[in-house]
């Protein structure tokens, strides 16, 4: 089964389970699909964190896909050019790409399949078309200008004949798909072996014409969101001495299954301390329902995501406590900073009794009435407007009680900038193998096309700090400490493979589908179908950084009354509508043997398909 959010790399992932590949292989063919048919969400040139489970030997494991800085990435890079923050696009905002490399690094360790029937089904699409999903056009009517005016080779990809395409268009990229039938040419010319094919295929992107065309192209100055034009740091050196690498997972223990996700370079582990804090809290015995179950989920959550700001970053960033952060212990000790109404500021805790520490962004902490540090925050009016100038979203929740815009939202501003939405899919095949993953950047909004190639770059350095001695500083060679958190639960028998876009919001979206589905009983897809909330008091990832203070984003389906007591607890709800929260999806083994899997409704986009 594959479950995915476009019904086209659902169907890709389903065709190579039909033809014998194993979950590795439709993963793959489903992700090198996805950088085609949802270019607004991710591409080639992005990042893509991998969780996968061996069902023969239980091994499960991380392939990781988020590039490193440029090696000449240093804080006074960018601070001697008079920038305090890194601009939320542009060539000063690439890492190396890291999507393309982890699927040819999970088809090479754990697939069965010739690269050419894993990387066909996307250039077919690339090539021959597909239609333009509403979503992808409201992004490109958005920077529109931005293309015409200063980003021509996206001009020439994204607005054919000069225009904006039309939603549902036939809509074609065939400069990508020559990029990837040249990458599948040299992979052939290695030879019949599988393996030298793969490795052929990596040396082409990281050592070849493609790092040869993006270190010529980042050379030259193009406008980012600074108001100003840079030049990137981003070489042909830094993709070479790139690889995707694979590495442990975390996990804790709830409700009986185990909860796997990516280590501290990403923000999965803030799902495993929401719920470490909710069962201390008692979250067994709640009403899923109810407004103290939506409350204590948002304190909770506002509590995992402080500690996020005060302690993740890439392991060479310096010791993450990351068993201290997710211990019964600490939970605890968390947990009794819940109250009956919303609190304010951002509240990191002391693991092992270190002292937090947060970017200077936040001001100058006082003490809590527990004697703990709070940090005042940063904050945005609760009507969302926009900072510092970078013009308003395409869209987002509307006024109280508005209805959502057709489709999944997104938050997409004039200069490209873009508030961490992507894609997932999820894979389980006959044998239990089972993979998740969330790949996203090289959003067609956020870097300009490289010329020749069809696919802009990742923009992930802007969650460094410009700060040095943070656990997410900048700094040459590390990992931005990135959002994407692909997720696996496993349970005696089976388990599922779980996960959704949505950039700060992916580890608040699952969390009603977890409870639901876990301590609620119902199945993966009306698990997925039940209304979502998530907090906006969270500081964002994204430039430029700012967040609603108690700011709440609320399903209508979770019934007025709720919101009311929501908001008679000091929440700012904004009602996002009935349909407008979440895109997760979802594929495992059942208790019983059987497979299973749902798709997010949301947007009428997302498809679960299996036999």
């Amino acid at each position: 089964m594959v479950a995915s959010t476009h019904w086209l790399a659902s169907a890709v992932g389903q065709s190579v389970l039909e033809r014998g590949g194993n979950a590795f292989d439709a993963a793959a063919a489903a992700g090198f699909t996805l950088q085609v048919v949802e270019p607004h969400l991710n591409g080639p040139g992005g990042d893509a964190p991998i969780i996968g489970h061996r069902a023969a030997d239980g091994h499960t494991f991380v392939v990781c896909g988020q590039g490193t800085a440029p090696a000449a990435a240093t804080i006074e890079a960018y601070t001697d050019q008079g920038l305090e923050v890194v601009p939320g696009t542009g060539h000063l905002a690439a890492v190396v790409p890291g999507a393309f490399g982890a699927w040819l690094d999970l088809l090479a360790r754990y697939g069965t399949l010739p690269l050419a029937d894993v990387l066909s089904p996307a250039i077919g699409y690339a090539r021959d078309g597909y239609p333009l999903v509403p979503a992808a056009v409201r992004t490109i009517r958005t920077v529109e200008r931005l293309f015409a005016e200063h980003w021509p080779t996206s001009a020439e990809v994204y607005l054919p004949g000069g225009d904006v395409p039309g939603a549902g268009a036939r809509f074609r990229n065939p400069a990508l798909a020559d990029t990837y039938e040249r990458v599948l040419a040299e992979a052939r010319a290695a030879g019949a072996d599988r393996l030298a094919q793969i490795e052929a295929a990596r040396r082409a992107f990281y050592e070849g014409f493609v790092a040869e065309a993006v270190a010529a192209f980042v050379r030259e100055p193009v406008l980012d969101s600074s108001g100003s034009a840079h030049a990137g740091l981003l070489t042909a050196d830094d993709l070479a001495a790139w690889r995707a690498t694979e590495e442990p997972t975390v996990a804790v223990d709830f409700a009986g299954v185990q909860v796997h996700k990516t280590a501290a370079w990403g923000q999965g582990p803030v799902l495993l301390q929401q719920l470490r804090m909710l069962e201390e809290l008692g979250v067994a015995d709640a009403d899923l329902g109810s407004a103290e179950l939506v409350h204590t989920a948002l304190e909770v959550t506002d509590l995992a995501f402080a500690d996020r700001e005060a302690w993740y970053g890439d392991p060479a960033d310096g010791d993450v406590p990351i068993e201290a952060l997710l211990s019964r212990s600490y939970a605890a000790e968390r947990a009794r900073l819940v109250g009956p109404t919303a609190s304010d500021g951002v509240r990191p805790g002391s693991p092992d009794g270190r002292a937090p520490r947060l970017a200077a962004l936040f001001g100058a902490p006082s003490t809590g009435t527990d004697g703990s540090p709070v940090w005042p925050g940063r904050y945005e009016d609760a009507a969302g407007g926009p900072a510092l100038g970078t013009g308003e979203p395409t869209r987002g929740p509307g006024p109280a009680g508005a209805a959502a815009v057709d489709g999944p939202a997104l938050d997409v501003r004039p200069s490209g900038e873009t508030r961490g939405d992507t894609c997932h899919v999820d894979v389980v095949d006959r044998w239990g193998n089972m993979v998740s993953a969330t790949p996203s950047g090289g959003w067609l909004q956020s870097s300009p096309v490289v010329p020749g190639l069809g696919f802009g770059l990742p923009t992930r350095a802007q969650m460094f700090w410009l700060e040095p001695g943070l656990p997410s500083s900048l700094a040459p060679g590390r990992r931005p400490r990135t959002t994407l958190s692909p997720g696996l639960v496993l349970r005696d028998g089976g388990g599922f493979a779980f996960g959704t876009p949505g950039g700060d919001q992916q580890d608040q979206w699952t969390i009603p589908f977890l409870l639901h589905h876990l301590l609620g009983g119902l199945d993966l897809q009306a698990a997925i179908d039940a209304p979502g909330w998530h907090s906006t008091h969270v500081p964002s990832s994204f430039h430029p950084r700012t967040s609603t203070r108690r700011g709440v984003e609320a399903e209508a389906r979770l019934g007025a009354d709720v919101l009311a007591e929501l908001g008679r607890r000091g929440h700012v709800v904004r009602d996002a509508g009935p349909w407008s929260l979440g895109r997760v999806s979802a594929a495992g083994v059942r208790p019983d043997g059987l497979l299973h899997a749902g798709a997010n409704p949301r947007g009428m986009q997302g498809y679960a398909a299996g036999r």
